[in-house]
């Protein structure tokens, strides 16, 4: 009795560790599905975030711009007539030209190109860094292709662009009653020469006879258009045109600036003592240079300069 006692016993333990066993092996299993998922979605929160930088980054406008002195430079004659009808204006955008500075270099540039091409045409140079004998090669700077082109802006005087359109109309019905809407007087439209409306997109252009119309509803920002007796408050902008013209890929060269190599033993060293020291060698004639505008060294990590027109 006794032996079967032990026995049952025996039995029962084998059973309960058993479970304890497959117990611990679902919650590892369970826990390494949750580390997994884990992983995925923070690797999936860091390319969100990427993509929400890249975006922010591309359509980030400066507010603080500069004032300009402008001057009269040509004369164009209006392809027809509806561009006298325009305020129309044209800019001259020239791309800035990366260049990648690695670790031990570093990149002058002077006041005369004359200078930066002697400091060149000499090659090596001793430079005195501290108590420090550095033998400096200097270079041209290898720059990449840019880009110019110009963009060209038009804003119509007889267009206005209305969105938030409601789908509540069949197409041709919708483009009849944005034509009679924006032709009543009262509340500041006239008469419409055509309408271009887009059902999917909800947007529509209006074109009217006479200038001075458009300027009266982009002051309201939004116009009532009425349908089966309830108002809607459609949007209304400026009509813009915008469009690239000669754009143009050019091979930029630095006739000021000189690339210096051979710095890599000064990775330690203050960048800005490096910086002054390499400007006062290269500012003495005696050494082949002239006056220096800026240094800028590159000792402990990469980093990018820009060149621009």
């Amino acid at each position: 009795m006794a032996a079967d006692e032990d026995s049952k016993k025996q039995v029962f333990k084998a059973d309960w560790h058993g479970d304890e066993t497959k117990k611990d092996e679902q919650c590892q299993a369970l826990i390494g599905e949750m580390a997994k998922e884990n992983t995925e979605l923070k690797e999936e929160i860091q390319k969100l975030e990427a993509e929400l930088q890249e975006a922010t980054r591309t359509s980030q406008i400066k507010e603080d711009i500069p004032e300009t002195r402008l001057k009269f430079t040509s004369l164009e004659n209006p392809e027809n007539y509806s561009q006298l009808l325009n305020i129309c204006c044209s800019f001259q955008v020239s791309s800035q030209v990366p260049y990648k500075l690695q670790k031990g270099e570093a990149l002058i540039t002077f006041e005369e190109e004359e200078v930066a091409q002697n400091v060149i045409r000499k090659g090596i140079h001793h430079v005195q860094i501290q108590d420090v004998f550095v033998e400096v090669t200097a270079k041209p700077v290898p720059l990449k292709p840019g880009v110019r082109f110009q963009v060209h802006v038009e804003v119509s005087k007889i267009k206005v662009n209305v969105t938030e359109i409601p789908d509540e109309l069949p197409e041709n019905q919708m483009r009849d009653k944005l034509e009679l809407s924006f032709s009543k007087s009262r509340n500041g439209g006239g008469e419409v020469e055509c309408v271009e409306y887009d059902k999917q997109a909800g947007t529509a252009v209006i074109t009217f006879v006479e200038t001075g119309v458009a300027d009266k509803i982009l002051k309201k920002k939004d116009y009532p258009l009425y349908i089966n007796q309830n108002c809607h408050r459609v949007v209304v902008s400026p009509y813009i045109d915008t469009h690239v013209k000669k754009f143009q890929v050019f091979s930029g060269i630095s006739k000021r600036t000189v690339l210096l190599t051979g710095l890599e033993d000064l990775e330690k060293m203050d960048e800005e003592i490096v910086e002054d020291l390499v400007g006062i060698y290269f500012q003495r004639e005696k050494n082949g240079g002239g006056e220096v505008d800026v240094v800028k060294c590159s000792l402990s990590q990469p980093c990018t300069a820009y060149f621009q027109e």
